[in-house]
């Protein structure tokens, strides 16, 4: 029962990042800026309590920032397509949204996002390693503190947080923490 609702949302997401790509793309156009790969500890308890066991593996797809006077005012986010897919069976999730990323100087930058996401676990759960979410479709936020080196290559360590922002009856709330790699195109 949770596949299907990872696909699903998967396709959901994918064809909002696509239909946002198209809408804003101005006339330089509108392409990929990075990828990246990363392994997280998973449901670390950073804002909560920690029940779900394992590590995830994240994939993002961080697109050309956005430019002209209204992203201008908001700081050009960067679009971003993403996937935490834990490796013991725990909730997964796909998300979309806009990334903040800011040069320090020396190579260091830090930043964050903001967005949504779409996961495979449990609303309501009756199990101890189980986190009530309560809510299939999630708010997702992360900070990132990370090194740039060899142009195209950083590496960094992030923080996120998926929850309803107390809108269901549940909102336990689930956060991964970890390292990733990202590659500039």
């Amino acid at each position: 029962m949770r596949l299907p609702a990872l696909i699903v949302g998967a396709a959901c997401a994918s064809a909002l990042v696509s239909l946002a790509a198209v809408a804003l793309a101005g006339d330089d156009g509108y392409g990929v800026e990075s990828i990246t790969l990363g392994v997280l500890a998973h449901d670390v308890g950073a804002f909560g309590r920690s029940a779900e066991p394992g590590t995830d593996f994240n994939v993002e797809i961080k697109f050309d920032e956005l430019t002209g006077s209204v992203w201008d005012a908001l700081l050009n986010p960067q679009p971003h397509l993403g996937a935490s897919l834990n490796g013991s069976g725990a909730t997964s999730q796909i998300y979309v949204g806009m990334t903040w990323l800011f040069d320090f100087g020396y190579g260091f930058f830090g930043g964050g996002s903001l967005g949504g996401a779409v996961h495979n676990g449990e609303t309501e759960a009756f199990e101890r390693d189980e986190k009530s979410l309560g809510s299939s479709i999630l708010f997702r936020e992360s900070v990132e503190l990370g090194f740039r080196f060899a142009a195209r290559h950083s590496v960094s360590v992030m923080l996120d947080h998926i929850s309803n922002a107390g809108l269901a009856k549940y909102n336990e709330g689930l956060d991964n923490f970890g390292v990733r790699y990202a590659l500039g195109l």
